[in-house]
């Protein structure tokens, strides 16, 4: 199938996968004011916990008080979670993400079978574990990226963890630092020393802690953006950049999404140059003031996965559903039972 998306800022072509030439004959067109661009990273979230809302009773010290919370004030809700069938907890993770223009994401959590073959958005695959205290003894391959919760918090339980990366040997280039809210002075040096990234989820640290992570952390540090699950984060990666916005540069919240996102997690560059990759979203407008509102056609592998219904004459689309989440209605490829 050949597709022609027709934007403000140009034309991009998919077959096969793959973005070719805009040139030839195709099977469908879109013709939409607005920006189409390579679709969006999103460094953190745990798929499996977003058909929950956000659970718990804030501020809190640590994210270990948080967890043991809301495991006595809010069981009935777990275990009602619990209760859903995993696939379906993972697509719902899997569509909140791709209704706001995500097309790789990276799931903090085991490796799920679901995501071998018909899930219908990249998981970036790589090493993680949730934190320091609970490293196993030879944890990690050498070379590899690495995703730890770290200084989860805002006390010294927290500003400590970050010693203890160091002297588990853990602190470098390859670590992927969690939140790091509860990073002082040392801390935030010894962190930016390292050469390590900072996955930067500012609403969820806001629910939890009243605050996020140090700018002086955030301005000697690569920053990639993370939207956490429901659990505690305010909604999408594109809250997330609303948020964050104004702290760090316009150029590097992009970079956050995209290019540093991309180099960090060892996955190619987001492009729409011919041969690339076919992950595409459409915005209405400029993705810095984008809503999920704003994102008209999502399209992963070459494969349309979300479209706004007013475009769906334009394409070829074959099954799927008409969903509303929070208010957005879209077509949805997904044909399998879901929360939304």
């Amino acid at each position: 199938m050949r597709l022609l998306i027709e934007a403000s800022n140009g034309s991009v072509a998919v077959e096969n996968g793959i973005i070719v030439e805009p040139s030839g004959k195709f099977d469908g067109v879109i013709h939409a004011p607005g920006e189409v661009r390579p679709g969006l990273i999103n460094a953190h979230d745990h798929l499996h916990r977003n058909h929950y809302g956000r659970l718990g009773t804030p501020p809190y010290a640590n994210a270990h008080d948080w967890a043991s919370d809301i495991q006595v004030r809010h069981a009935a809700e777990i275990a009602q979670g619990r209760d859903v069938e995993r696939r379906t907890a993972l697509l719902t993770g899997a569509w909140k993400n791709l209704l706001a223009g995500v097309t790789h994401v990276v799931h903090h959590d085991p490796w799920e079978r679901a995501f071998d073959s018909g899930f219908p958005i990249r998981v970036v695959r790589i090493a993680n574990a949730d934190c320091v205290v609970r490293l196993p003894e030879n944890p990690f391959p050498a070379g590899v990226p690495v995703a730890l919760h770290v200084a989860e918090g805002v006390d010294e339980i927290a500003a400590e963890e970050v010693l203890a990366l160091h002297a588990r040997g853990v602190l470098n280039r390859h670590l992927m630092a969690v939140h790091a809210v509860g990073a002082d002075t040392n801390g935030i040096a010894m962190l930016r020393d390292s050469g390590c990234a900072i996955v930067w989820c500012p609403t969820s640290n806001h629910f939890l802690f009243g605050r996020s992570a140090p700018l002086a952390l955030l301005e000697g540090a690569d920053v990639l953006l993370g939207s956490d699950s429901l659990l505690t984060g305010a909604g999408t990666l594109l809250d997330e950049i609303h948020a964050a916005r104004g702290k760090i540069s316009d150029a590097r919240l992009l970079d956050a999404v995209g290019a540093i996102a991309a180099r960090r997690l060892g996955i190619a560059t987001p492009s729409l140059a011919p041969g690339s990759p076919a992950d595409i979203v459409l915005f209405r407008h400029d993705i810095l003031d984008a809503t999920a509102e704003d994102v008209l056609l999502v399209i992963v592998a070459g494969e349309p996965r979300v479209l706004a219904p007013e475009h769906l004459s334009s394409l070829p689309t074959r099954g799927g559903r008409i969903v509303t989440w929070r208010g957005v209605t879209r077509w949805i490829s997904e044909e399998t039972a879901i929360l939304l």
